[in-house]
């Protein structure tokens, strides 16, 4: 299970209620072409690009055994999240295909988020994946308006970790992931601020 950043930052009021808003109502086409947010229509591409192993394998907080039922509430789960204006699940779609999906988790008490996501096997390794990374972190900082990302990655999982400290991420040790089975994944962990962020962005990362 997703656990927030290990730094803690407080919300006022105000700023929590802006970013529940900012979930319930946010703009997914922004993040490019073919961005949707995930519904239960969805669920039948679903199923086989998350069986693929190539896919799914690195990520801890996926459903498992991936079949239509364990999708099926996946999908109703994360749309429970963005009524609450904590999450959105959002896919890309190709040809009524799913190309890859981002899982935006946020904390809005906190003014924290975390991104995870995944592209199809053969996208993979185009670069495409540093794209929506970066998009993917606008998208948190500017438009959903947190201030902090925390970010995990599997130690194996060697072309995120890459792509994370390419983005300007600080390295803050080691975590525990919890995957769906209560099983624990020990993960690379990351850290940066909307401040840091801007300043890298200005610098041309």
């Amino acid at each position: 299970m997703s656990a927030p950043p290990k730094t803690v930052l407080t919300a006022t009021p105000a700023e929590e209620d802006s970013i529940r808003h900012a979930v319930r109502h946010a703009d997914v086409s922004l993040l490019g072409p073919g961005r949707v947010i995930a519904n239960a229509a969805h669920v039948p591409a679903l199923v086989p690009f998350l069986s693929d192993p190539a896919v799914s394998g690195p990520i801890y907080d996926l459903p498992r055994p991936v079949n239509a039922d364990t999708v099926a509430q996946w999908v109703a789960a994360c749309e429970a999240e963005r009524q609450r204006g904590e999450g959105l699940l959002v896919l890309t779609m190709f040809d009524g295909e799913v190309g890859g999906y981002s899982k935006f988790t946020l904390w809005p008490d906190r003014a924290s988020g975390e991104l995870g996501g995944a592209m199809a096997a053969h996208l993979q390794g185009q670069g495409a994946g540093m794209l929506g990374m970066m998009a993917g972190f606008d998208f948190l900082f500017d438009v959903l308006g947190v201030r902090l990302v925390g970010l995990t990655a599997a130690l194996d999982n060697h072309r995120s970790a890459r792509n994370i400290d390419k983005a300007g991420f600080m390295r803050m040790g080691e975590r525990e992931a919890v995957r769906a089975d209560g099983t624990i994944r020990r993960s690379i962990y990351w850290e940066m601020t909307r401040d840091n962020w801007h300043r890298l962005r200005r610098g041309g990362v």
